[in-house]
C-alpha cells in the first residue's frame, strides 16, 4: 500500500493517461500547446533530490520518452521541459511542445493567459500517443 497521491492542482488542470514504471503521465488541458506532465508516483517527493538514485535515472529516462513522443506531434519545433514547483510543490515535470507564434512564443507558457481547453482532452494528440506506447 502507498499513501501516493496526486495534488489537487494536477487533477483539476490535466487528464491522467498511462503510468510509466515511475510516473504517472498526463496531458495538460490546454489545447494551444502539445503539453505533457509527469508525476513520480513517490510520496513526499518535492525536488529531484529527494528521489532514490534509480528513481532518478528513471525519471530522467521517462523526461526523454515523453519528449520524443511529443517531438513528433504537428508544428512542434522546440521542447520545453522544467520542473518549477512554485505552485505545487509535488515533483512533476512539464514537457511542451513549442512552435514560434505559438500564444506565448518566445516567454514561458506559466502565467501566460488561461488555458484554452480541450473539447475532450482524452482525444488530445499526446493522449493518443501514450495510448500506443
Amino acid at each position: 500500500m502507498t499513501d501516493f497521491t496526486i495534488d489537487p492542482v494536477i487533477t483539476s488542470l490535466t487528464l491522467p493517461l498511462a503510468d510509466w514504471p515511475l510516473s504517472r503521465v498526463f496531458v495538460y488541458n490546454d489545447s494551444r500547446y502539445h503539453w505533457g506532465l509527469l508525476v513520480p508516483r513517490r510520496s513526499g517527493a518535492i525536488e529531484m533530490c529527494d528521489l532514490s538514485t534509480d528513481d532518478q535515472a528513471q525519471m530522467m529516462a521517462e523526461i526523454v520518452k515523453l519528449s520524443g513522443l511529443i517531438r513528433t506531434l504537428p508544428g512542434v519545433e522546440k521542447l520545453n521541459v522544467g520542473a518549477l514547483g512554485n505552485m505545487v510543490p509535488q515533483l512533476h515535470v512539464h514537457v511542451i511542445g513549442r512552435h514560434k507564434g505559438d500564444p506565448a512564443w518566445p516567454g514561458p507558457v506559466w502565467g501566460h493567459s488561461p488555458p484554452v481547453p480541450w473539447p475532450d482532452p482524452a482525444a488530445a494528440p499526446l493522449a493518443a500517443l501514450v495510448s500506443k506506447d
